[in-house]
Protein backbone atom coordinates (compact mmCIF):
# COMPACT_ATOMS: atom_id res chain seq x y z
CA UNK A 1 0.00 0.00 0.00
CA UNK A 2 1.11 3.40 -1.00
CA UNK A 3 2.05 5.47 1.68
CA UNK A 4 -0.33 8.69 2.12
CA UNK A 5 2.83 11.23 1.88
CA UNK A 6 6.26 12.12 2.79
CA UNK A 7 8.31 15.40 3.49
CA UNK A 8 10.96 16.46 1.12
CA UNK A 9 13.47 19.03 2.78
CA UNK A 10 14.19 21.12 -0.24
CA UNK A 11 16.44 24.55 0.52
CA UNK A 12 14.86 25.67 3.45
CA UNK A 13 10.91 24.12 3.51
CA UNK A 14 9.64 20.42 3.34
CA UNK A 15 7.60 19.72 0.39
CA UNK A 16 4.77 17.39 1.03
CA UNK A 17 5.10 14.61 -1.79
CA UNK A 18 1.81 12.77 -1.86
CA UNK A 19 1.50 8.88 -3.10
CA UNK A 20 4.96 9.04 -3.87
CA UNK A 21 5.12 5.66 -4.55
CA UNK A 22 2.08 5.66 -7.51
CA UNK A 23 3.41 4.91 -10.88
CA UNK A 24 3.87 8.02 -12.99
CA UNK A 25 5.37 6.10 -16.29
CA UNK A 26 4.02 2.59 -16.01
CA UNK A 27 6.59 1.15 -18.90
CA UNK A 28 9.86 1.53 -16.04
CA UNK A 29 7.73 2.04 -13.18
CA UNK A 30 9.03 5.30 -12.33
CA UNK A 31 7.18 6.69 -9.64
CA UNK A 32 6.03 10.33 -8.34
CA UNK A 33 8.80 10.97 -5.63
CA UNK A 34 11.39 9.76 -8.57
CA UNK A 35 9.81 12.79 -10.10
CA UNK A 36 10.04 15.28 -7.64
CA UNK A 37 13.30 14.09 -6.77
CA UNK A 38 14.48 14.90 -10.70
CA UNK A 39 13.58 18.07 -10.47
CA UNK A 40 15.01 18.96 -7.16
CA UNK A 41 18.85 17.52 -8.41
CA UNK A 42 18.19 19.64 -11.12
CA UNK A 43 17.00 22.28 -9.58
CA UNK A 44 19.24 25.54 -10.08
CA UNK A 45 19.03 24.75 -13.78
CA UNK A 46 14.98 24.40 -14.16
CA UNK A 47 15.15 27.30 -11.82
CA UNK A 48 17.36 29.32 -13.94
CA UNK A 49 14.75 28.53 -17.03
CA UNK A 50 11.81 29.55 -14.91
CA UNK A 51 12.51 31.72 -12.27
CA UNK A 52 10.40 35.29 -11.91
CA UNK A 53 8.50 34.05 -15.32
CA UNK A 54 4.96 33.20 -15.53
CA UNK A 55 4.55 29.60 -15.68
CA UNK A 56 1.97 27.34 -17.52
CA UNK A 57 1.60 24.19 -15.37
CA UNK A 58 0.91 20.68 -18.00
CA UNK A 59 -0.18 19.04 -15.35
CA UNK A 60 -0.40 14.91 -15.50
CA UNK A 61 -1.71 13.55 -12.32
CA UNK A 62 -2.59 10.11 -13.02
CA UNK A 63 0.60 9.64 -15.14
CA UNK A 64 1.65 9.09 -18.36
CA UNK A 65 -0.53 5.72 -19.37
CA UNK A 66 -1.14 4.20 -22.14
CA UNK A 67 -4.25 6.42 -23.91
CA UNK A 68 -3.93 8.80 -21.92
CA UNK A 69 -5.17 12.33 -23.35
CA UNK A 70 -4.12 16.03 -22.91
CA UNK A 71 -6.91 18.65 -23.14
CA UNK A 72 -7.07 20.97 -25.83
CA UNK A 73 -8.48 23.97 -26.96
CA UNK A 74 -10.62 22.21 -29.64
CA UNK A 75 -11.69 18.63 -26.97
CA UNK A 76 -11.52 19.79 -23.47
CA UNK A 77 -13.46 17.57 -22.16
CA UNK A 78 -13.03 14.05 -20.76
CA UNK A 79 -8.79 14.24 -21.05
CA UNK A 80 -6.45 12.74 -18.08
CA UNK A 81 -4.49 15.60 -18.54
CA UNK A 82 -4.20 19.59 -18.58
CA UNK A 83 -2.74 23.16 -18.77
CA UNK A 84 -3.01 24.94 -15.48
CA UNK A 85 -2.67 28.67 -16.41
CA UNK A 86 -4.33 30.22 -12.97
CA UNK A 87 -2.42 29.40 -9.62
CA UNK A 88 -4.33 26.55 -7.55
CA UNK A 89 -6.40 28.53 -4.94
CA UNK A 90 -4.49 26.32 -1.86
CA UNK A 91 -1.39 26.78 -3.00
CA UNK A 92 1.22 27.87 -0.38
CA UNK A 93 1.61 31.20 0.80
CA UNK A 94 5.34 31.01 -0.38
CA UNK A 95 4.42 30.15 -4.27
CA UNK A 96 4.91 33.33 -5.69
CA UNK A 97 2.30 34.32 -8.47
CA UNK A 98 2.58 36.82 -11.78
CA UNK A 99 -0.39 38.53 -13.07
CA UNK A 100 -0.83 38.11 -17.27
CA UNK A 101 -2.69 39.53 -19.93
CA UNK A 102 -3.84 36.84 -22.76
CA UNK A 103 -4.39 38.22 -26.10
CA UNK A 104 -8.30 37.86 -25.09
CA UNK A 105 -8.03 40.76 -22.91
CA UNK A 106 -8.65 38.39 -19.91
CA UNK A 107 -6.03 38.24 -17.20
CA UNK A 108 -4.51 35.57 -14.75
CA UNK A 109 -2.32 35.00 -11.98
CA UNK A 110 0.38 32.13 -13.00
CA UNK A 111 2.74 30.66 -10.91
CA UNK A 112 5.96 32.28 -10.84
CA UNK A 113 8.67 29.84 -9.64
CA UNK A 114 11.10 31.85 -7.13
CA UNK A 115 12.84 28.66 -5.41
CA UNK A 116 13.00 25.37 -6.56
CA UNK A 117 10.51 24.12 -3.56
CA UNK A 118 7.97 25.79 -6.12
CA UNK A 119 9.00 23.41 -8.86
CA UNK A 120 8.64 20.14 -6.18
CA UNK A 121 5.06 21.12 -5.25
CA UNK A 122 4.25 21.82 -8.55
CA UNK A 123 5.90 18.15 -9.51
CA UNK A 124 3.63 17.10 -6.71
CA UNK A 125 0.64 17.95 -8.74
CA UNK A 126 1.41 16.14 -11.40
CA UNK A 127 3.56 18.65 -13.15
CA UNK A 128 5.42 17.50 -15.89
CA UNK A 129 6.80 20.26 -18.33
CA UNK A 130 6.89 23.69 -17.32
CA UNK A 131 5.96 26.27 -19.44
CA UNK A 132 7.17 29.67 -19.06
CA UNK A 133 6.42 32.65 -20.20
CA UNK A 134 9.16 34.62 -22.25
CA UNK A 135 8.85 37.62 -19.68
CA UNK A 136 10.15 38.18 -16.01
CA UNK A 137 7.28 39.27 -13.68
CA UNK A 138 8.90 42.64 -13.22
CA UNK A 139 7.64 43.55 -16.52
CA UNK A 140 5.02 40.97 -18.15
CA UNK A 141 4.74 42.85 -21.26
CA UNK A 142 8.51 43.39 -23.05
CA UNK A 143 9.94 39.72 -23.32
CA UNK A 144 13.62 39.24 -22.56
CA UNK A 145 13.93 36.08 -24.74
CA UNK A 146 14.11 35.03 -28.49
CA UNK A 147 12.56 31.79 -29.18
CA UNK A 148 13.43 30.04 -32.27
CA UNK A 149 11.89 26.49 -32.24
CA UNK A 150 12.98 24.21 -35.20
CA UNK A 151 10.08 21.87 -35.36
CA UNK A 152 10.51 18.66 -37.84
CA UNK A 153 7.26 18.08 -40.27
CA UNK A 154 6.77 14.84 -41.06
CA UNK A 155 9.29 13.01 -43.02
CA UNK A 156 11.99 14.92 -41.45
CA UNK A 157 13.46 14.19 -38.01
CA UNK A 158 15.50 15.57 -35.29
CA UNK A 159 18.76 14.98 -37.37
CA UNK A 160 17.27 17.62 -39.95
CA UNK A 161 16.79 20.25 -37.00
CA UNK A 162 20.25 19.71 -36.12
CA UNK A 163 21.28 20.24 -39.50
CA UNK A 164 19.73 23.33 -39.61
CA UNK A 165 20.57 24.37 -36.24
CA UNK A 166 24.13 23.89 -36.33
CA UNK A 167 24.40 25.30 -40.11
CA UNK A 168 22.42 28.68 -41.03
CA UNK A 169 20.82 29.35 -37.62
CA UNK A 170 23.99 29.23 -35.93
CA UNK A 171 25.57 31.25 -38.74
CA UNK A 172 22.57 33.87 -39.06
CA UNK A 173 23.74 34.09 -34.91
CA UNK A 174 27.48 34.83 -35.52
CA UNK A 175 26.63 37.31 -37.84
CA UNK A 176 24.05 39.04 -35.63
CA UNK A 177 26.16 39.15 -32.86
CA UNK A 178 24.01 37.07 -30.87
CA UNK A 179 24.75 34.59 -28.23
CA UNK A 180 22.22 31.09 -28.59
CA UNK A 181 21.78 28.62 -26.13
CA UNK A 182 20.30 25.39 -27.63
CA UNK A 183 18.72 22.72 -26.31
CA UNK A 184 16.54 19.57 -27.33
CA UNK A 185 13.06 19.85 -27.16
CA UNK A 186 12.58 16.41 -25.46
CA UNK A 187 10.63 15.25 -28.63
CA UNK A 188 11.77 15.48 -31.99
CA UNK A 189 12.79 19.21 -31.80
CA UNK A 190 15.83 21.88 -30.95
CA UNK A 191 15.00 25.31 -29.39
CA UNK A 192 17.04 28.00 -29.76
CA UNK A 193 17.27 30.69 -26.82
CA UNK A 194 18.55 34.23 -26.95
CA UNK A 195 18.17 36.76 -23.78
CA UNK A 196 17.14 39.78 -25.22
CA UNK A 197 16.72 43.59 -23.78
CA UNK A 198 13.23 43.65 -22.41
CA UNK A 199 12.56 46.62 -24.52
CA UNK A 200 10.24 45.43 -27.54
CA UNK A 201 6.78 44.32 -27.11
CA UNK A 202 5.96 40.60 -27.97
CA UNK A 203 4.33 41.83 -31.56
CA UNK A 204 8.02 43.47 -32.61
CA UNK A 205 9.65 40.10 -31.02
CA UNK A 206 7.22 37.65 -33.07
CA UNK A 207 8.55 39.64 -36.23
CA UNK A 208 11.67 39.19 -35.68
CA UNK A 209 11.91 35.60 -35.33
CA UNK A 210 9.78 35.40 -38.52
CA UNK A 211 12.40 37.62 -40.28
CA UNK A 212 15.37 34.95 -38.73
CA UNK A 213 13.18 31.89 -39.99
CA UNK A 214 13.25 33.55 -43.45
CA UNK A 215 16.83 34.55 -43.73
CA UNK A 216 17.49 31.01 -42.91
CA UNK A 217 14.53 29.80 -45.06
CA UNK A 218 16.52 31.38 -47.97
CA UNK A 219 19.31 29.98 -47.43
CA UNK A 220 18.34 26.68 -47.30
CA UNK A 221 14.80 26.41 -49.18
CA UNK A 222 15.11 22.63 -49.72
CA UNK A 223 15.24 22.16 -45.61
CA UNK A 224 13.30 25.06 -43.98
CA UNK A 225 9.97 26.69 -44.34
CA UNK A 226 8.06 29.34 -41.96
CA UNK A 227 4.41 28.66 -43.93
CA UNK A 228 2.29 28.77 -41.51
CA UNK A 229 -0.43 26.56 -43.07
CA UNK A 230 0.53 22.90 -42.67
CA UNK A 231 -0.66 21.82 -45.86
CA UNK A 232 2.17 23.86 -47.32
CA UNK A 233 5.39 22.69 -45.16
CA UNK A 234 5.87 19.37 -46.88
CA UNK A 235 9.23 17.57 -45.71
CA UNK A 236 10.50 20.36 -44.17
CA UNK A 237 11.68 21.95 -40.80
CA UNK A 238 9.00 24.69 -39.48
CA UNK A 239 10.44 27.24 -37.77
CA UNK A 240 8.02 28.58 -35.16
CA UNK A 241 7.74 32.32 -35.56
CA UNK A 242 4.46 32.18 -33.45
CA UNK A 243 5.73 30.56 -30.47
CA UNK A 244 7.24 34.15 -29.67
CA UNK A 245 3.71 35.33 -29.38
CA UNK A 246 2.02 36.53 -26.55
CA UNK A 247 0.93 33.65 -24.36
CA UNK A 248 2.09 31.18 -26.63
CA UNK A 249 5.01 28.87 -24.44
CA UNK A 250 7.79 26.56 -24.90
CA UNK A 251 8.64 23.61 -22.80
CA UNK A 252 11.69 25.23 -20.39
CA UNK A 253 15.17 23.39 -19.95
CA UNK A 254 14.96 20.14 -18.06
CA UNK A 255 11.03 20.00 -18.39
CA UNK A 256 9.54 16.44 -18.60
CA UNK A 257 7.95 15.39 -21.68
CA UNK A 258 4.80 12.96 -21.70
CA UNK A 259 6.19 9.48 -22.97
CA UNK A 260 6.67 6.48 -21.90
CA UNK A 261 10.36 6.72 -21.21
CA UNK A 262 10.36 9.74 -19.54
CA UNK A 263 12.39 12.27 -21.56
CA UNK A 264 13.39 15.97 -20.58
CA UNK A 265 14.17 18.70 -22.89
CA UNK A 266 17.73 19.03 -22.21
CA UNK A 267 20.64 22.05 -22.68
CA UNK A 268 23.44 20.79 -24.62
CA UNK A 269 26.46 22.54 -26.14
CA UNK A 270 26.86 23.61 -30.03
CA UNK A 271 29.49 21.47 -29.36
CA UNK A 272 27.11 18.41 -27.91
CA UNK A 273 24.43 18.78 -30.37
CA UNK A 274 26.04 17.01 -32.92
CA UNK A 275 26.51 13.95 -31.39
CA UNK A 276 23.20 13.66 -28.87
CA UNK A 277 19.64 11.87 -29.36
CA UNK A 278 16.39 13.18 -27.65
CA UNK A 279 16.07 9.49 -25.94
CA UNK A 280 19.57 10.28 -24.11
CA UNK A 281 18.39 12.26 -21.67
CA UNK A 282 15.44 11.20 -19.38
CA UNK A 283 14.72 11.99 -15.31
CA UNK A 284 17.18 9.02 -14.58
CA UNK A 285 20.13 9.82 -16.78
CA UNK A 286 19.62 13.79 -16.48
CA UNK A 287 20.79 13.59 -12.84
CA UNK A 288 23.75 12.00 -13.02
CA UNK A 289 24.92 14.62 -16.11
CA UNK A 290 24.09 17.56 -14.72
CA UNK A 291 26.29 16.57 -11.31
CA UNK A 292 29.04 16.28 -13.35
CA UNK A 293 28.96 18.78 -15.72
CA UNK A 294 26.48 21.33 -14.75
CA UNK A 295 23.92 23.46 -17.00
CA UNK A 296 24.90 24.46 -20.54
CA UNK A 297 22.88 27.22 -19.94
CA UNK A 298 24.54 28.81 -16.83
CA UNK A 299 26.19 31.49 -18.92
CA UNK A 300 22.64 32.51 -20.64
CA UNK A 301 21.72 36.04 -18.56
CA UNK A 302 25.22 37.36 -18.62
CA UNK A 303 24.12 39.17 -22.22
CA UNK A 304 21.76 40.66 -23.49
CA UNK A 305 21.05 41.42 -27.13
CA UNK A 306 19.36 44.43 -29.12
CA UNK A 307 16.15 43.43 -31.45
CA UNK A 308 17.49 46.08 -33.90
CA UNK A 309 19.06 43.94 -36.22
CA UNK A 310 16.47 41.65 -36.75
CA UNK A 311 13.79 44.68 -37.13
CA UNK A 312 15.76 46.03 -39.88
CA UNK A 313 15.52 42.47 -41.82
CA UNK A 314 12.11 42.09 -41.18
CA UNK A 315 11.72 46.04 -42.98
CA UNK A 316 13.97 44.74 -45.79
CA UNK A 317 11.60 41.90 -46.00
CA UNK A 318 8.60 43.92 -46.34
CA UNK A 319 10.30 46.63 -48.45
CA UNK A 320 12.69 44.54 -51.01
CA UNK A 321 10.94 40.93 -50.94
CA UNK A 322 7.19 42.12 -50.49
CA UNK A 323 6.94 39.64 -47.19
CA UNK A 324 4.08 40.78 -44.99
CA UNK A 325 3.06 39.43 -41.99
CA UNK A 326 1.96 35.52 -41.65
CA UNK A 327 -1.21 34.38 -40.09
CA UNK A 328 -1.44 34.23 -35.73
CA UNK A 329 -3.02 31.16 -33.76
CA UNK A 330 -6.66 31.16 -34.54
CA UNK A 331 -7.25 32.33 -30.78
CA UNK A 332 -5.79 35.53 -31.26
CA UNK A 333 -8.14 38.54 -32.63
CA UNK A 334 -7.01 39.86 -35.65
CA UNK A 335 -4.15 41.57 -35.50
CA UNK A 336 -2.85 44.85 -37.93
CA UNK A 337 -1.24 44.05 -40.94
CA UNK A 338 -1.90 39.91 -40.55
CA UNK A 339 -3.08 38.61 -43.94
CA UNK A 340 -6.74 36.54 -43.80
CA UNK A 341 -6.67 33.24 -41.95
CA UNK A 342 -7.95 31.19 -44.56
CA UNK A 343 -6.45 27.80 -45.34
CA UNK A 344 -4.85 27.48 -48.89
CA UNK A 345 -6.89 24.76 -49.71
CA UNK A 346 -10.50 26.23 -48.72
CA UNK A 347 -9.43 29.36 -50.15
CA UNK A 348 -12.16 30.95 -53.08
CA UNK A 349 -11.40 32.35 -56.09
CA UNK A 350 -12.85 35.77 -54.30
CA UNK A 351 -10.84 35.26 -51.10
Amino acid sequence: MASPFIEIPVGDRLVKVTNPDKVYFPQHGYTKRQLVEYFIAVGDGILRATRNRPTTLERWPGGVFEGARLATRDNPHGADAFYQKRIPKNAPDWVRSARIDFPSGRSADEVCPTEVAAIAWAANLGTLTFHPWPVRDADVDHPDELRIDLDPQPGTDFGDAVRVALGPARDLLGELGYTGFVKTSGKGGVHIYVRIEPRWTFTEVRRSALAFGREIERRVPELVTTKWWKEERGEQIFIDFNQNARDRTIASAYSVRPAPHAPVSAPVTWDELADVAPEDFTIVTMPERFAKVGDPHAAIDEHAFSLEPLLEMAQRDENDHGLGDMPYPPNYPKMPGEPRRVQPSKKRDDD
